[in-house]
């Protein structure tokens, strides 16, 4: 062999992938079958003058939002931004949020081994023309990589605004969280205790529920499935004076159930609606009329209106992290070939903490 050839193979690599198999159908759940492997050459190196960037993918990010795209009738946005949430077309690559190391760059805002966060292919290497939207990680953070796709990422931000800016919380205010073991709602929680709040948890299954108590915070939680159609008792039980603020990641019976428990001027905040996602026909609200007297402000929360702020939110968290007032709790698996089933799993409540897939640890 040559060697300009030996060079050239030097700069190539197989790049291991998921792709979309098959369109979720109707109000089906996400299967692993609806995934496929697959694998490419890549070439490792930008062209000279080239803008793009070359990164390896470090780790992927599980959110519930992707299983909308992998549906034909995924929902539109009107005004996404540089945002897509429409479907992803069959045979294309999964994508959602992930942490990067920059291999080469033609681009002269990013180095080779920058490290970053935001939108991540889920693949080994992804290679980025005019890459726009990428946070760059400091050194000096001192905190897992990890953590960018989680707490000090997407999630942190969304817990962090949805509360602070959209929920406008007050010292005393009676809070409850739904999806509160989550990668959003375990954050919500132990933020409303730093504003002085009595913060109440519903989660899917006992050892959640113990953990919300015993780990994170929440002056109380209760499973959900065990209180079943009787949701209004509950809450009754757990706020006998109302709710001043819900941030709602389920959407579906449990919103209907806590409208006739707000107070007057309470806040509803909706960050997600993950009883919906797997619906064909999606669940009707009933209890609506209670917005009116009550004057209940009920807001749909999107965090990308809020990545101008990053700044400020990052600083805020680490500030927290360092000082122990906010702990995380991480659900790991290893390897690109299981990120469908650690997605999939998502649905069924499988995970405990936030979900993220560790395809390298640099």
């Amino acid at each position: 062999m040559a060697r300009g050839e030996e060079a050239v193979v030097q700069q190539q690599q197989q790049n291991r992938q998921i792709v979309l198999k098959e369109y979720i159908i109707g109000g089906d759940s996400p299967k692993e079958s609806h995934f496929g492997a697959a694998s490419a050459t890549i070439e490792l190196k930008v062209e000279p003058g080239s803008n793009a960037v070359v990164f390896k993918n470090l780790y992927l990010s599980c959110d519930p939002y992707v299983r909308t795209r992998m549906s034909r009738s995924a929902y539109n946005v009107a005004d996404p931004g540089d945002f897509d949430f429409g479907p992803f077309p069959l045979g294309s690559l999964i994508s959602g949020l992930g942490v990067s190391k920059v291999v080469d760059s033609g681009h002269p805002d990013y180095q080779k081994g920058d490290l970053v966060w935001g939108t991540a292919a889920w693949e080994e290497y992804s290679v980025i023309q005019d890459p726009i939207g990428f946070f760059k990680i400091t050194d000096d953070a001192d905190v897992p990589l990890s953590y960018y796709t989680g707490i000090l990422g997407m999630p942190g931000m969304s817990a962090y605004f949805g509360f602070f800016d959209a929920c406008a919380p007050n010292k005393g205010d009676r809070v409850f969280v739904s999806a509160a073991s989550g990668a959003v709602g375990q954050l919500v929680g132990q933020f409303a205790k730093l504003a002085g709040c009595y913060v109440v948890g519903s989660a899917g299954t006992k050892q959640k529920v113990e953990l919300l108590k015993n780990k994170l915070g929440f002056d109380e939680a209760f499973n959900y499935k065990e209180v079943d159609e009787d949701l209004d008792a509950a809450l009754k039980r757990y706020f006998p004076e109302g709710i001043d603020i819900y941030f709602d990641g389920v959407g579906g019976k449990m919103l209907d159930a806590v409208l006739p428990n707000m107070r007057v001027r309470g806040r509803i905040t909706i960050c997600g609606m993950i009883s919906q996602y797997n619906l064909e026909k999606l669940e009707g609200v009933h209890n609506l009329i209670h917005i009116l007297p009550r004057r209940v402000r009920l807001q749909g929360f999107v965090v990308f209106d809020y990545f101008h702020s990053y700044g400020e939110f990052l600083e805020k968290m680490l500030g927290w992290i360092k000082e122990g007032k906010i702990v995380y709790v991480e659900d790991v698996v290893e390897g690109l070939e299981s990120g469908p089933a650690a997605l999939v799993g998502l649905f069924s409540g499988r995970n405990v903490g936030k979900q993220v897939v560790v395809l390298a640890r640099e």
